[in-house]
């Protein structure tokens, strides 16, 4: 059994016992979290395709709270002078899925 969910600005497949990294969520490591809104459940018979969301949740457990790694954002213009670097992590929530109730 598989559902798609929308959480910060992005859509992903998930499956239960599956670990994912989204976007920086509220939430302590360890605890309990419903991911919401469901777009699809599917696996088990018809799937159900919502209309735009279809009713029911992603039940996940917050394993960690961290940043990406660095990347470099360099701007420059040629002849004048002008060089800016500076860098960027970006926070994320890494969570295991635990059940699909749909």
């Amino acid at each position: 059994m598989y559902a798609v969910i929308a959480s910060g600005g992005k859509q992903y497949k998930v499956e239960p016992g599956q670990v994912l990294r989204l976007e920086k969520l509220a939430g302590q490591v360890g605890e309990k979290i419903d991911l919401k809104p469901v777009l699809l459940v599917a696996g088990e018979g018809e799937p159900k395709i919502g209309r735009p969301f279809v009713d029911g949740q992603v039940s996940a457990t917050v394993v960690e709270q961290g940043k990406h790694r660095k990347i470099t954002v360099f701007k420059k213009k040629r002849r004048k002078g002008y060089r800016v670097k500076r860098g960027h992590r970006q926070p994320f929530t890494a969570v295991r899925i635990e059940a699909i109730e749909a």
